[in-house]
């Protein structure tokens, strides 16, 4: 089986949405975009497409995601950034696909408030690390090495990019990233339990691993 990696476009954006929201669910029933926004599946996915589309260059836009088609169909999906960008620009995505949607700044104000949980258990890391996030793989194609081929192709970008380490964040008791990220040579670098982080996702918190890219 190949598969063809290749960045994300615009037009990708509705199999992006599915794997953001797939991404930040893990292996629990609801992700921060779920929690935060308080929506219908559709409407989560509307919003999310909003941010993939935006003008605003988050790791949410469909720009910092690479695309693994197998059959010219998308399989899976990462998105891959220095991690000094991987933040940064949030908020102003989140406001931009919020005009969008037509909320007003109370609605934004509502949707900060029930996301903050993440704040509890988020690491930065490495400020001058390679970032990958939102890996999520159709059910379909699952067990095939599309994750791998995905991850190799993201450090590869990442070290010609001069990074010399990746790092990736994940729902602690998420057994299956785990074992995927260890067998693309990351290993556990630190995690973070909050009370409130479990109460809100199901999850007691974020787990962060770590592989040099560079020698």
């Amino acid at each position: 089986m190949t598969v063809n990696i290749r960045a994300g476009r615009a037009e990708d954006a509705d199999f992006l949405a599915w794997a953001i929201l797939a991404s930040q669910r893990g292996h629990v029933a609801r992700g921060w975009l779920d929690i935060a926004l308080e929506l219908p599946e559709s409407q989560t996915l509307a919003f999310a497409r909003r941010l993939l589309q935006a003008q605003t260059r988050s790791w949410w836009h469909a720009s910092r995601f690479f695309i693994g088609e197998v059959d010219n169909e998308a399989a899976g999906a990462l998105c891959a950034l220095p991690n000094e960008e991987a933040t940064a620009l949030v908020g102003t995505a989140l406001q931009e696909a919020g005009i969008g949607m037509g909320w007003s700044d109370a609605d934004m104000a509502a949707v900060r408030q029930r996301g903050a949980y993440v704040s509890e258990c988020w690491m930065p890391g490495d400020p001058a690390a390679w970032v990958i996030e939102h890996v999520a793989v159709r059910p379909a194609h699952r067990g095939r090495a599309i994750a791998q081929a995905l991850l190799a192709h993201a450090m590869a970008v990442g070290r010609n990019s001069g990074c010399d380490n990746a790092q990736i964040t994940f729902l602690v008791g998420n057994a299956a990233a785990e074992r995927c990220y260890a067998k693309a040579g990351f290993a556990f670098a630190e995690q973070r339990l909050g009370r409130t982080f479990e109460r809100r996702t199901g999850a007691p918190g974020l787990r962060r691993f770590v592989r040099r890219i560079r020698e």
